[in-house]
């Protein structure tokens, strides 16, 4: 605990805390039905995207988040409609536009004079974060926290039954489409933090860990919840103390929760089995 108040003292690990903790609670709540709906690579993708897009703009000197949020969103758009149409598989469609937005992101980066700034992005720095892109976290981050809890029955619907929920009369083109653009906003507020290499881990363990033990949907986005905080804490504490790079550290502690919850999942088994 001591540790803990020795971090916060620091402004640019207050600031790091604060939007890390509030995009970690984001990334949870939508990873559920996106590892449900098989669709949690969608993370991936669009991070490469918003890399892409992030170069493009510390080339141009424009607002990187500004910038960027808007393109993501078309892209998480275009996925979207492929998913729907059916015409290219979703895993197919994913390496398309991540192949692409890297290769544009890469090429750009090698033109230019701020390549250190830029790999920032690609592998996240918690000194990355300005004021301004504090506030425009802590903002977005609170609005799709709030649209997620507004629109929770309806993507409950929807992420377990699309053709009871169409025949209900929801409308579920609208409820994909919330999705995709809340995640393509989380995937770009957590992209100064994570890098895009790492970004799609808070999307993904955070589920899976508590899908190995709780079966309610309710269960899952309560915990589900819970351990992507503590990881984030937990992976800025051992970054702190063993000076080692904080997104990936993060994702370490991701990584050990979901180990430590599929083996107490199997002795479950094993015992229930005897």
């Amino acid at each position: 605990m001591q540790i803990l108040f020795e971090m916060l003292s620091h402004t640019f690990l207050l600031r790091a805390f604060i939007v890390g903790i509030l995009v970690s609670l984001c990334a949870s709540l939508l990873g559920v039905s996106l590892v449900l709906k098989r669709f949690s690579m969608i993370g991936d993708g669009l991070s490469h995207v918003s890399y892409g897009a992030l170069s493009i703009a510390v080339v141009l000197g424009f607002s990187p988040l500004k910038f960027s949020i808007p393109i993501v969103i078309i892209a998480a758009f275009f996925l979207l409609r492929i998913a729907e149409n059916g015409k290219m598989y979703n895993d197919a469609a994913i390496a398309v536009l991540s192949a692409s937005a890297l290769a544009i992101g890469v090429v750009v980066t090698s033109m230019s004079s701020v390549s250190t700034d830029i790999e920032s992005y690609m592998f996240g720095s918690i000194l990355a974060m300005s004021e301004e892109d504090v506030w425009i976290s802590i903002v977005l981050s609170i609005l799709v926290l709030v649209l997620f809890i507004f629109c929770y029955h309806k993507i409950f619907a929807v992420t377990f039954d699309e053709s009871f929920s169409k025949a209900t009369g929801v409308k579920v083109n609208r409820y994909h489409t919330i999705i995709a653009v809340l995640t393509a906003v989380t995937v770009v507020l957590g992209m100064r933090m994570m890098g895009a290499m790492l970004i799609s881990a808070l999307i993904i363990f955070p589920a899976l860990s508590a899908m190995q033990l709780f079966k309610s949907f309710r269960s899952v986005i309560v915990v589900s919840a819970l351990l992507s905080v503590i990881c984030f804490v937990a992976g800025m504490v051992i970054s702190f103390c063993y000076n080692t790079p904080a997104g990936a550290s993060v994702v370490l502690a991701n990584l050990f929760v979901f180990i430590l919850f599929h083996v107490i999942q199997a002795g479950k088994t094993f015992l229930a089995g005897k």
